[in-house]
């Protein structure tokens, strides 16, 4: 299915210059100068080289269809990433290599949705938002709460984001999985 490169996301299998790929990584990019494009990580699916492609935003990409099944993550053992169909009870495993970031976020028991391509698992969706504790940032000013600028963060699982300048060292707070963007806090 042909669908617009300013929609990809983590998770993806396309198809490119002949090769599936599983998107592993995206950053959308824009220049000073010239129009918007999507930087994507890649690795291809049959030979498990990774890579870099740039999109255009008026480029199309070739989604391939899969059937989607509720699955619940069981547990990494650093590796490969263990989980199971909430329909059939049947365990599968992914390469971390092909989770890229989202092993990260991954929590004993958290729902993801899977992808599986002609009856073979190749990526999975993880939630929209996650809970996640801040490890470190910098103490707040006094004065400075006002200001929108935000500060650096770095959660439990080591992911950087940057938070309002309120945010302290311990907070638990809401973070989108497809932007790596703070949301809110997360409500006790």
């Amino acid at each position: 299915m042909k669908m617009s490169a300013n929609d990809i996301r983590n998770g993806w299998v396309i198809q490119h210059n002949g090769a599936r790929f599983v998107v592993t990584g995206f950053q959308k990019v824009k220049p000073g100068k010239g129009g918007a494009f999507m930087q994507v990580e890649m690795k291809n699916i049959d030979t498990g080289s990774k890579g870099n492609e740039r999109f255009r935003s008026e480029d199309t990409v070739e989604k391939l269809m899969a059937e989607d099944v509720k699955a619940q993550f069981l547990y990494s053992d650093g590796t490969d990433s263990y989980f199971m169909d909430l329909n059939s009870f049947e365990q599968f495993t992914l390469s971390n290599d092909n989770l890229g970031d989202q092993t990260k976020f991954l929590e004993p028991e958290m729902e993801v949705h899977a992808s599986f391509i002609e009856g073979a698992p190749m990526s999975i969706t993880l939630p929209k938002s996650v809970v996640a504790v801040v490890a470190e940032t910098e103490p707040a000013l006094k004065g400075q709460t006002a200001s929108g600028s935000g500060k650096p963060a770095i959660l439990e699982n080591g992911v950087r984001v940057q938070v309002p300048t309120f945010i302290e060292q311990g907070e638990r707070i809401v973070v989108n999985t497809e932007t790596l963007e703070y949301v809110e806090r997360a409500k006790a």
